[in-house]
């Protein structure tokens, strides 16, 4: 119909973005797992996203898709279903470089997709000699070709997520800003404890970013207060808005960054990855001055 929004005609991402400012890049390669065991808080989202941002801002940058239901790998636009994946590099049938697949639309986003078979890593898993350690070993092989390595977590704490934990250097925790936010969190904290002091005493809980924010409610604006009064450090205060682009983007095989990179969305999740990128650069890397506008999240942000 006449009027109707371009972007639902044009679903596919042509060409490649890139910022026109660069990102500082990291003295090292940041690996980084995204999780909390709580559903629906917008882990994959946040992955996605940020992976993104970071190569548009001129990064190279891995998304681990680990949750059997492949919605990052369908979000990046990259075939899972009956391609091989994360899995078979677990079980040892298969290696990671091998199976690593191009994000298209992006100058360095690559994604180690998830497939069907996923759903059966927690019981094969089990008779593994060092389950815990299948997918660090993995990605050892290939972490020096990365500035950044996302994991996206499945919505609970078994092996798969201890595999996580296990492989990577930070962990993010993504809070929704909603009623029964921090249900669960002391569990995941739990979680995360044991396995620094077990097995990976290099984790550490560096990020936490807020999602779902309306600022138009006083819940969201105490959750807000809670989580900052608890992870002053941690938090990177800049919340990501409940918005229907970022919810459509997947339908259309694509983040927000692609999809509508001037929605309010498209900009708060530019801004953390700004942010990670800024806490991350080497020592001796020009500071760098944001000129990204910014936004007023109190006013509220339909």
């Amino acid at each position: 119909m006449p009027g109707d929004d371009s972007r639902e005609t044009l679903p596919k991402v042509v060409g490649v973005r890139r910022l026109k400012e660069a990102m500082a890049k990291p003295a090292s390669t940041r690996i980084f797992t995204v999780a909390n065991q709580k559903g629906g808080v917008g882990k994959t989202t946040t992955t996605v996203n940020i992976a993104a941002a970071l190569s548009m801002g001129g990064l190279r940058v891995l998304v681990i898709d680990l949750d059997p239901q492949g919605n990052a790998s369908t979000a990046l636009g990259v075939e899972h279903r009956q391609s091989t994946g994360v899995y078979e590099v677990l079980m040892g049938s298969a290696q990671i470089s091998e199976v690593i697949q191009k994000v298209a639309g992006f100058p360095a986003l690559d994604c180690l997709p998830s497939n069907t078979s996923l759903a059966n890593a927690e019981i094969n898993l089990v008779s593994m000699v060092a389950r815990e350690l299948q997918l660090k070993a993995a990605i050892d092989e290939i972490s020096a070709n990365y500035d950044y390595i996302f994991i996206d977590c499945p919505p609970s704490l078994g092996l798969l997520t201890i595999n996580a934990f296990a492989g990577s250097k930070e962990l993010l925790i993504p809070i929704q800003t909603e009623y029964y936010a921090l249900e669960g969190l002391s569990q995941l904290l739990e979680t995360y404890s044991v396995v620094k002091k077990r097995l990976n005493p290099t984790l550490n809980l560096s990020t936490i970013v807020l999602t779902m924010f309306d600022g138009r409610t006083r819940l969201s604006n105490d959750v807000a207060a809670n989580v900052r009064s608890h992870f002053p450090n941690e938090l990177i205060d800049i919340p990501i808005p409940r918005a229907v682009r970022v919810s459509e983007a997947p339908s259309y095989h694509q983040t927000v960054m692609t999809y509508d990179p001037l929605s309010p969305g498209a900009i708060a999740y530019l801004q953390v990855a700004r942010e990670i990128a800024e806490r991350g650069k080497a020592k001796d890397d020009v500071v760098f001055d944001s000129n990204v506008v910014s936004i007023n999240y109190k006013g509220g942000i339909a």
